[in-house]
């Protein structure tokens, strides 16, 4: 059974529907990532699923209980904000333990379950401190810390990185994973950015427009996405795309030719049976893909090349004045100005 299930879930503010007709089950220790574009609704399924907000229509359950017209404090969940909402006025210990006074439970037990959480957090020696005498990655495990002592059915985690210097914010991720792993909690956590998606979740939820475009593992909507929004919001740099005419359709084994941009392509991916030959279509091959080849038929000027250390990141336009990027572990020679020609797996390619 699963841990929490939404059931036709729809919101409307006004007259602007902003979730529309989710379904989704997330089962017990699961860790599962809400991503997608500014404004796409991955919040407010968050606050829906918390009783911050009020559902226009469907159900939710967590635990097997329906919540949908239950109180926050009655859902057993405990939410981290993009904002760690400390009181300043309070020590760590009395942050961490103040929704426990609010429940009357001992003295004794509030103790122990504070300073275990500390202890999971690595945060014992902050316990006497103030918000102000901490920093962002501290203040945050204490906003965590003080989710943990509830012993929710489920974390709910919003944006919880977003204030955090790219330094801390890997730090922080790996701390919130290695948590995940120590708790083996049922874990709901809202991002923007598609790294942490993918390095955290077990599932990832694309959303664009209050609508889940898919749900999946990981890899899984990194190489098969089902369309063409999942293929260019995943992965870094995003996937290139490029206009073309599908050519006859193997149906039996899903495969087609491609024809455009100056490439001539058989038994490539194809994502949607419902096309027939001739339409309009687009390839989708993703930068780490190609592969340098002064026979290969994708050509493109460099425009610019990002030496990132780890990677080197090509922006190229082609003949038919198309940007497309090239990515590769490996230095290369390739200056703005020169030309390049490529070549790649078509099993790779996806036509969208």
């Amino acid at each position: 059974m699963a841990q929490v299930e939404l059931k036709r879930v729809n919101k409307f503010f006004g007259e602007t529907e902003v979730i529309r007709n989710v379904d989704l089950e997330i089962s017990k220790g699961e860790f599962v990532v809400f991503v997608g574009p500014s404004g796409c609704g991955k919040s407010t399924l968050l606050r829906l699923i918390a009783g911050l907000e009020t559902l226009t229509g469907g159900d939710i359950a967590i635990a097997d209980k329906t919540v949908t017209d239950l109180p926050p404090s009655k859902r057993g969940i405990a939410m981290v904000f993009q904002s760690y909402a400390l009181y300043p006025h309070m020590t760590v210990f009395h942050n961490m333990a103040f929704s426990l006074d609010l429940q009357g439970l001992p003295r004794k037990e509030i103790k122990e379950r504070v300073e275990k959480a500390a202890q999971i957090l690595q945060m014992e020696s902050l316990l006497d401190r103030k918000p102000a005498a901490l920093s962002g990655g501290q203040r945050q495990r204490v906003a965590i810390g003080r989710a943990i002592v509830r012993n929710p059915d489920v974390f709910l985690f919003d944006e919880p990185l977003s204030n955090l210097d790219a330094a801390l914010r890997h730090d922080t991720r790996v701390e919130i994973a290695r948590l995940h792993s120590q708790l083996d909690a049922t874990t709901i956590y809202v991002t923007h950015d598609q790294v942490e998606a993918m390095t955290l979740a077990d599932k990832i939820v694309v959303l664009k427009d209050g609508e889940v475009m898919q749900t999946g593992k990981p890899m899984d909507l990194f190489n098969r996405p089902e369309n063409e929004f999942v293929a260019g919001f995943l992965g870094s740099p995003t996937m290139n795309f490029f206009d073309g005419v599908l050519g006859p359709v193997v149906n039996d084994v899903n495969l087609a030719e491609f024809h455009g941009q100056g490439m001539e392509l058989r038994d490539v991916p194809l994502v949607s049976t419902e096309k027939a030959s001739g339409t309009t279509v687009r390839l989708g091959i993703r930068p780490q893909h190609l592969v340098l080849d002064p026979k290969g038929a994708l050509k493109g000027k460099v425009t610019l090349v990002e030496q990132l250390g780890t990677e080197t990141i090509i922006e190229l336009m082609s003949p038919q004045k198309v940007l497309f990027r090239y990515a590769s572990s490996e230095q290369t020679d390739l200056i703005a100005g020169q030309h390049a020609s490529f070549s790649f797996d078509v099993g790779k390619a996806h036509i969208f």
